[in-house]
């Protein structure tokens, strides 16, 4: 794009560009084909340096736009860069980084554990479905939003992940479309009793709240249509009480005593994003709650580190360091095989 501009006279005209990164939704007005507005402009002259990045910057966005982003999320990028302080800003850029090697580490560690899983003792089943669900309802909420690309690609990849673990967890027979019969080992067995007991537990409390919330949407609340109130009220379902589906694992921890069943890398690589994402609920404008939802988490992983010095975990047994899924290397596991 050329900015250089010649006269009539054959004289260069002085370049005049529009600073996008002063245009913010905030300093927007909606107005009526009847009222009129006073608009201001104001102008200062700039250095070429300046000017560069400011034609830099508006390459940038109309790429970001092209590839998805909505204006709402334009102006989040405009706000982390105009508003927000040199240091603050480096320490945003280092910590998204860090952000993202985690979620990678944490998604490669969690398919890792479940592709070599082979007993189910000591996890809840309904924890699992659970988490299928819950992420199936926010993809299916953020297509009736209409999201962007860069945040709906993401989670229908974790959808499908979750659902290839329910797969694990409760083999289906796709043809004759039924559930496979499974033979449950003794620990198996157990498992699935103390998930049931904490699941009746815990259905004494959820569901009264999440039908509340139905019913308080549905009266006082405006909709498009009986699908976008069914997937708003599933999704706040998720958001305000999805956290709670994580209780049931703490409950099986406490009655066996032990934590050598869980994923522990991709348990802590996702309990340090969870961290990363407090941090960020301070930088990011976003609506109180779900600003509230960032923290709501942290208790019950500070419960599980809790759990984790509670019942260590001892890696000189063969049946825990199986179990532990990842926690012992194949090198000392082989090691140990030849000293027996």
């Amino acid at each position: 794009q050329h900015h250089l501009r010649l006269s009539y006279e054959g004289h260069f005209l002085p370049i005049v560009h529009f600073d996008i990164m002063k245009d913010r939704l905030r300093n927007l007005v909606e107005i009526s084909g009847n009222s009129t507005v006073d608009i201001k402009f104001s102008y200062a002259p700039v250095s070429i340096g300046p000017l560069r990045l400011m034609l830099h910057m508006s390459l940038a966005f109309e790429s970001l736009r092209s590839v998805g982003f909505a204006d709402k999320d334009l102006d989040e990028v405009k706000g982390i860069f105009a508003d927000t302080n040199i240091y603050l800003l480096c320490a945003t850029v280092f910590i998204s980084s860090m952000h993202l090697l985690f979620d990678f580490l944490a998604l490669k560690n969690d398919v890792s554990f479940w592709r070599s899983r082979t007993t189910l003792a000591g996890l809840s089943g309904r924890t699992v479905m659970w988490r299928a669900f819950s992420q199936l309802v926010i993809f299916m909420y953020l297509m009736d939003e209409e999201t962007s690309l860069l945040v709906l690609i993401p989670a229908g990849i974790g959808t499908i992940i979750e659902m290839w673990k329910v797969q694990k967890v409760t083999p289906v027979d796709w043809r004759r479309l039924r559930f496979k019969p499974q033979t449950l080992t003794k620990a198996e067995e157990q498992t699935r009793k103390f998930d049931s007991e904490s699941m009746r537990y815990l259905s004494y409390v959820l569901y009264p709240l999440c039908l509340g919330a139905a019913a308080y949407s549905l009266i006082y609340e405006s909709h498009r249509s009986w699908y976008s109130w069914c997937i708003h009220s599933l999704v706040n379902g998720v958001y305000a009480f999805g956290f709670l589906f994580m209780l049931p694992q703490l409950f099986i921890n406490y009655r066996l005593k032990s934590v050598a069943h869980l994923p522990w890398r991709s348990f802590m690589y996702k309990a340090f994003n969870t961290f990363i994402d407090d941090v960020f609920a301070f930088i990011i404008t976003m609506p109180t709650a779900h600003r509230l939802a960032c923290f709501r988490d942290d208790f019950v992983f500070l419960i599980y580190l809790y759990q984790r010095w509670l019942y260590p975990v001892d890696t000189s047994r063969m049946d825990e360091a199986a179990i532990s899924g990842g926690e012992m290397n194949v090198a000392e596991t082989t090691r140990d095989k030849k000293t027996k």
